[in-house]
């Protein structure tokens, strides 16, 4: 089966439960797959038994779905298919991240594998798109940094940003005014204060979309 074979609502819905568990988080329920696409808790469920019929997710009512390997492969095209379209519209047309990823939905379910490839080329084959997210790769591997967490669960010491979750665009706004991205640092001082690089502080909302990953080895090394 090839991603082209399932229906947009299909793609949608592997893409969702693999970027669910993808930074450590628990399997998606039904319950916050309704949320997500903003639906009853019964469509969901439809939804999920006419995917399991498909061979692409296990599912059993009032437990997490989870993909197969057929499942995963079709979401990591469709992940593919997202990033590299949301990098080539900041890149390439000039998009601010926090405006990218609805129209980067609604074209993933159009392009073509030959478009993406030569997206890809344009590009120079990049590794993460602007929220730092990793791309996989033409054959479907993910290039995921390692040693990385969430801010509003790190210890003090100075860290790397990673990867900025851009769910919410109000986050994306204040964290461009604040000139945080990935490649920017970030402190957590002993009292759990976060500080950017220009010392502004960071709220808990932004800390809980940040993942980053400590420098100088060891949060401890860097001290208060």
């Amino acid at each position: 089966m090839e991603i082209d074979d399932i229906t947009p609502v299909a793609q949608d819905y592997v893409k969702a439960i693999w970027n669910a568990t993808e930074w450590g988080e628990p399997p998606i329920t039904t319950k916050a797959l309704a949320a997500r696409f903003e639906t009853s808790a019964p469509n969901v469920s439809e939804t999920l038994r006419r995917l399991a019929r498909q061979g692409l997710v296990a599912y059993a009512p009032y437990k997490p779905v989870v993909l197969t390997d057929a499942g995963r492969r079709l979401a990591l095209v469709m992940v593919r298919r997202h990033r590299l379209l949301e990098t080539f519209l900041v890149n390439t047309l000039g998009y601010t991240w926090d405006e990218v990823h609805d129209d980067a939905e609604r074209l993933e379910h159009a392009v073509s594998p030959l478009l993406m490839a030569r997206i890809d080329d344009l590009l120079g084959h990049p590794e993460a798109d602007p929220h730092g997210d990793p791309i996989p790769r033409a054959d479907l591997t993910v290039p995921h940094p390692a040693d990385v967490g969430r801010l509003d669960e790190a210890a003090p010491g100075a860290y790397l940003v990673v990867r900025i979750n851009d769910d919410h665009t109000e986050v994306l706004q204040r964290l461009t005014d604040l000139r945080v991205r990935p490649g920017s640092t970030v402190r957590i001082a002993a009292n759990g204060a976060a500080l950017t690089e220009d010392g502004e502080a960071l709220g808990e909302s932004a800390l809980s979309s940040i993942h980053a990953r400590p420098l100088h080895g060891s949060p401890e090394d860097v001290s208060d």
